[in-house]
């Protein structure tokens, strides 16, 4: 009996060296590629488990800041096309009678654009309201007549440059319309400094009256004459006048229903959603363990 266990203590014995030997290489093994790997890491630089997810957010942060200044560029945009609209509509409404009309009543009287040959024959300067019922000349056509100049002319259809070429004689000449009122323009009014019926009274008036001038007719209606007409100044203006304010309006209000209106919403949707910019809650949360683990790491 002692034999058989002596035999089997002393055939037990090795076994327990050689698994020792193995275990002690795997490890030194294992230890030699993590060594390895940590020197591949201080080579190439530290791998950030949640680097990927930090940029993805900073991203969207810049994408945030960017898409806020278009927002804030937008609106002031839009608060200055909607005054710029509301100023073109004012602007228009009060050329209206000041430009536009005048404009038109001078286009519909079709001036001759030839000057022809005017004498003023009377001249008489009233004060009052009664007796002021009509000026020659007034400056501002809104404005009451307290005091007017009222000029009446005769009038040929000798072109000016002809009379001047060659006089005639008062007398002799056969006068197309005779005392009828002379304006100053087709309005008869006007603004200073352009209009200043004390010069105009003085031009046409007073020491000048039976002095041939030029002058212009209306072939509509040849009892009206006037001193100032020129064709493509006032084309000039009535043209300006409808087309500035408008377009201004229509490019305004282009523009903001662009923006803003419902039926263009199809047209100016974005493709995505404003709220889907911003990190959700699961993008937070996958940063935080990916920098929980970073710091564990």
């Amino acid at each position: 009996m002692k034999k058989s266990s002596t035999l089997t203590t002393t055939t037990s014995m090795p076994t327990s060296p050689t698994l020792s030997a193995q275990t002690l290489s795997a490890s030194r093994i294992s230890l030699s590629s993590s060594k390895s790997g940590k020197s591949f890491q201080s080579q190439n630089g530290p791998v950030r488990p949640g680097s990927g997810c930090v940029s993805a957010i900073n991203a969207k942060r810049e994408e945030i800041e960017i898409d806020t200044i278009l927002e804030k560029a937008k609106f002031y945009t839009s608060v200055c096309l909607g005054s710029t609209a509301i100023l073109s509509v004012l602007t228009f409404l009060f050329l209206i009678p000041f430009v536009v009309d005048p404009a038109i009543s001078t286009i519909i009287a079709d001036y001759d654009p030839v000057p022809v040959t005017c004498i003023v024959i009377d001249h008489i300067y009233a004060e009052g309201i009664k007796n002021c019922s009509w000026s020659s000349c007034r400056e501002g056509c809104t404005s009451s007549l307290t005091k007017c100049h009222q000029l009446f002319v005769n009038y040929t259809r000798i072109p000016y440059s002809e009379w001047e070429r060659s006089p005639r004689d008062l007398d002799t000449v056969n006068w197309d319309v005779s005392y009828t009122k002379f304006l100053i323009n087709s309005e008869g009014c006007g603004y200073p400094p352009t209009t200043n019926c004390s010069v105009f009274a003085r031009q046409y008036g007073f020491t000048h009256v039976g002095e041939p001038f030029p002058c212009y007719y209306s072939r509509a209606y040849p009892e009206v004459v006037i001193g100032r007409y020129s064709w493509e100044n006032n084309l000039y203006h009535l043209v300006l006048s409808l087309i500035i304010p408008n377009v201004l309006f229509a490019i305004s209000i282009g523009v903001l229903s662009y923006w803003y209106c419902p039926c263009c919403e199809k047209w100016n949707k974005s493709s995505r959603v404003y709220a889907e910019k911003f990190p959700t809650k699961e993008d937070k949360l996958l940063c935080h363990s990916d920098e929980d683990d970073e710091m564990e790491y």
